[in-house]
């Protein structure tokens, strides 16, 4: 059974929302089925409500929302048009204007196709856009009293007819009253009276003036007088107005029938605009108050988090979190007056309901509304005079009614339970009220002073305290609901606060039962326990949110980092790259200059040295192309095969920096390492050997860095001595010629200059004596003559 009654809904303020949905409708009927909206009972039915609103939200905040325009009904014109009757021009040009909001509102749909729209879809393709209707009407009608005149041609033939005879008019009344008849005259005018044109004449030169006599004065000095000249144009005039009235009547004639051929598509595009209109009223109201769509059950279970009173100015507004029906089904409020014990209460009941209307509700994400089939709440006065009921008797009426209804569907909200009487047989009806309540698994928030009901919340199951918290300090409530504790009504201590007298509060704690003293001091001390809880959870969570901080900035310093290393060795490989092109081109010289030599000369060495130059050639790019990536392997050196020792030099695989073992902790699998200026703890796994201890790796892992040594680079074909002093030439020509035998060499260049011969003789005497050097002559033309010595290298 379902029982959703008007007075609940008045009693929890929906009114007052729906109210605030209207103002955001922009047409008249979508205003009216904003206030007149029913929460519904069926899950499907709020889950498909929801939906609608949650999808018409996604489209607003991506494509903004889209323009209804504030159309009034035209079933009626319709209705009208299909019986044959002749629309008005302002009905015509209503429906015109409503058929331009069709077309604007579903080409704003289309244009958001993208977004998936299962829930509106439907409403979306009930919009029949008709611009062919539009532009008929639009281009006919110029405003609610005139037609355009090329409305039709024949229209406009008799409008340019009119218009010259209405001139002719003019040109011979001008003549009358700017000539000698102009003194018979009241004024030099020309007016119209009956559609006519017409001429002032004072009333005793009557006479003077041959005509028709159409209005006179409202002193009775003035006569209105048709000339007789131009009577027969007037005639005419009106004959030609009378034809243009029925071309008129015949034109909205044929565009009410146009009209009346499309009004079916046109109604539900009509209803189709309203149910839209609507439901993007809601948007804008959840985008004002900061709502979300909630989750949806029907089970019973309501999790409201840091919700908010949609009446109370978002300013004001202390946001609550409360739960209900998973581990309890019935919830006790106590604390002080003006605590927000009523807010609360109102806040669960006005939110479920606006759920249930396919609103959505200010509280934060995660939040959960039960779909209730039965709503009841008894607050406020509910005295009734007609009746000759007093407060209490009108709630229990009430308490009554909603005790023979409700049933494990049902949501029940009590204010200030079985107040008004008796405090001791009050308490007592309310927790028996409480109890057959809990058997029956209804869902029942009560909001109460009632100590006793404290009592009955902590000894039965299903059943939880909550308070809404006071500052003593200040004698001010924060209107926080804390769950789990009972409140208190601070009388005391407000009393001590406001000043008075210590011996009265004393007599007064006297005549309370040790039993309560004992229940308040076991209250007191779960609330200082929950708010000494509560503190040291605020701190965990300040601690928490630093510690994500710390983290989120060491990881954009990582990511930058990594960025930074990226763009480096990018720039490195493009370096390399250029230092190969460099070296093809200079190789590929080389090459052209050892083939012009070999044709020059035709001589055997020269071949030689061409495919010695080559394979050089071909050597040299190797090494290069695989220097141009300088990150070779980053996991650098061997593993360890046994613990270091203190004093060794290792390797850290993670930075590719070598390091001096200071301590070994053998046990933990870890080694205090010096690198540079840092010291620190490293794991045996992170150790590398050094290549001082594994010259036998050094072929397989290069550095980071990617170079070569000066050993490992390949020899070159010459050596340029200029300006050496002919000691350092020597020893140079010394280390050169060992690598030149080292690379199988047989022929190579030594470049001394010509300058005055000193270099090139010294170097000279020495190859005389030199155990590597087999022969050796001055360069030819083309090898660089006397500036160059060939030498030819023993076998």
């Amino acid at each position: 059974m379902t029982y959703l009654p008007e007075k609940t809904c008045r009693t929890l303020e929906l009114d007052k929302v729906l109210l605030k949905l209207s103002d955001e409708a922009s047409m008249p009927d979508a205003k009216g089925a904003a206030l007149n909206l029913l929460p519904v009972t069926s899950i499907f039915e709020v889950q498909t409500l929801l939906n609608q609103t949650n999808e018409a939200y996604q489209l607003a905040a991506r494509y903004g929302g889209p323009q209804f325009g504030a159309h009034e009904s035209m079933i009626a014109s319709l209705s009208r048009a299909e019986l044959g009757a002749v629309l008005s021009m302002g009905e015509l040009l209503s429906i015109a204007s409503f058929l331009v909001s069709v077309r604007k509102v579903s080409e704003w749909h289309q244009n958001g196709e993208n977004t998936e729209t299962p829930a509106l879809l439907h409403l979306f393709s009930m919009l029949c856009p008709n611009k062919f209707l539009e532009d008929k009407i639009s281009f006919s009608i110029q405003s609610p009293d005139t037609l355009y005149d090329n409305a039709s041609a024949t229209l406009a033939d008799l409008r340019r007819k009119i218009k010259s005879k209405s001139n002719k008019i003019r040109e011979d009344l001008d003549k009358i009253i700017h000539g000698p008849s102009a003194r018979w005259l009241q004024d030099a005018i020309i007016t119209q009276r009956d559609g006519r044109f017409v001429v002032p004449v004072k009333i005793e030169h009557r006479g003077e003036v041959k005509g028709i006599v159409h209005d006179t004065s409202s002193t009775g000095s003035t006569l209105f007088v048709e000339p007789m000249s131009v009577v027969e144009t007037n005639n005419e005039i009106r004959v030609l107005e009378l034809k243009e009235q029925e071309e008129i009547i015949r034109i909205l004639s044929e565009l009410s029938a146009a009209v009346s051929d499309f009004s079916d598509a046109i109604k539900q595009s009509y209803n189709a605009m309203v149910e839209l209109n609507l439901i993007f009223a809601k948007v804008k109201l959840a985008d004002k108050m900061g709502a979300v769509v909630p989750k949806l059950n029907d089970n019973g279970c309501v999790y409201l988090k840091r919700a908010r009173h949609p009446l109370i100015p978002q300013k004001q507004v202390v946001p609550i979190t409360v739960s209900l029906g998973k581990e309890f089904d019935t919830l006790i409020i106590t604390g002080p007056n003006t605590g927000g014990k009523t807010v609360t209460l109102k806040t669960i009941g006005l939110l479920t309901l606006m759920t249930m209307c396919g609103l959505m509700i200010p509280v934060d994400e995660s939040s959960e509304i039960s779909v209730f089939s039965q709503i009841f709440a008894d607050i406020g006065d509910e005295q009734s005079i007609a009746q000759n009921l007093s407060t209490f008797s009108s709630h229990m009426a009430n308490i009554i009614q909603i005790l023979s209804l409700c049933n494990d569907q049902s949501l029940v909200l009590f204010d200030e339970l079985c107040a008004g009487t008796d405090p001791i047989e009050g308490a007592a009806l309310a927790k028996s009220i409480l109890i057959q309540l809990t058997e029956k698994r209804v869902k029942t928030v009560a909001t109460t002073h009632y100590a006793e009901l404290k009592a009955y919340a902590l000894d039965t199951p299903r059943v939880e305290n909550a308070a809404c918290e006071f500052d003593i300090a200040t004698l001010k409530p924060t209107y926080r609901l804390i769950i789990g504790t009972p409140g208190r009504s601070n009388a005391f201590a407000i009393s001590r606060r406001l000043g008075l007298d210590e011996s009265i509060i004393s007599a007064a704690k006297s005549q309370i039962s040790d039993d309560d003293l004992r229940f308040e001091r076991v209250v007191a001390s779960l609330e200082s326990a929950r708010q000494q809880a509560e503190e040291d959870r605020k701190i965990a969570a300040d601690l928490r949110l630093e510690l994500n901080r710390q983290k989120k900035t060491a990881e954009e310093k990582m990511h930058e980092l990594s960025v930074k290393q990226d763009k480096i060795m990018s720039e490195t490989r493009e370096k390399a790259r250029y230092i190969i092109e460099d070296a093809r081109e200079k190789a590929a010289a080389m090459l052209n200059r050892m083939e012009d030599f070999h044709k020059q000369l035709k001589a055997e060495n020269a071949a030689k040295m061409l495919e010695s130059a080559r394979a050089d050639y071909k050597k040299t790019i190797s090494s290069l192309e695989k220097a141009a990536d300088p990150v070779v392997e980053k996991n650098v050196g061997q593993p360890l095969e046994s613990p270091p020792s203190v004093g060794d030099t290792v390797l850290l695989s993670d930075f590719n920096r070598e390091a001096s073992v200071l301590a070994v902790d053998e046990r933990g699998k870890r080694a205090q390492v010096l690198s540079g200026s840092m010291k620190l703890w490293v794991s045996f796994d992170s150790l590398r050997l050094s290549k001082k201890k594994a010259n036998t790796s050094a072929q397989k892992t290069r550095r980071v860095t990617g170079l070569f040594s000066r050993a490992e680079r390949n020899v070159k074909g010459e050596i340029d001595l200029r300006g050496m002093a002919s000691d350092e030439a020597i020893l140079e020509v010394d280390r050169y010629l060992d690598q030149a035998v080292l690379s199988g060499i047989e022929t190579v260049h030594l470049i001394h200059g010509k300058g005055t011969g000193t270099l090139r003789k010294a170097i000279q005497a020495h190859l005389k004596k030199h155990r590597l050097v087999k022969s050796y002559r001055l360069g030819t033309f083309g090898e660089g003559e006397s500036g160059v010595t060939v030498v030819s290298l023993a076998d």
